[in-house]
């Protein structure tokens, strides 16, 4: 599943300057073989940073200069309370938005989220 996830996110924002995940965590998976793959910037963020190399930020008080100049802001099984925070970023930003859930989680936002199922891969996806 998640060499679907990047592989959307490559075929689809792979001349992207500057691509943002949100709340990393230990879960890294992603976010190298993204950086291993694009040419653009692929930032890590998190609210407790537990490697090296990603930047700590507090989505809902987040520092926009992270974020400026992204194409793509995404999120792996964030918590529904973040979800409002990351639309909002990405709204002030201008940047589309994906929230990958938990399974049994829903979307916890206003935004015009439509539900994508790319292999096997499942999300929600916002442009803007």
């Amino acid at each position: 599943m998640w060499n679907d996830f990047s592989e959307f996110i490559i075929n689809n924002y792979g001349h992207a300057p500057k691509i943002v995940e949100v709340g990393v965590g230990g879960f890294l998976e992603v976010s190298l073989r993204l950086r291993e793959l694009l040419k653009g910037d692929v930032v890590m963020t998190d609210i407790k940073p537990s490697h090296q190399g990603v930047i700590q930020d507090n989505i809902c008080l987040s520092d926009l200069k992270i974020y400026e100049g992204a194409s793509l802001i995404y999120s792996i099984r964030p918590p529904e309370e973040l979800h409002p925070c990351l639309v909002e970023v990405a709204r002030k930003i201008g940047a589309d938005l994906i929230i990958k859930p938990l399974s049994t989680d829903c979307i916890n936002s206003k935004g015009k989220f439509k539900l994508m199922n790319y292999k096997k891969a499942v999300f929600y996806l916002l442009k803007y």
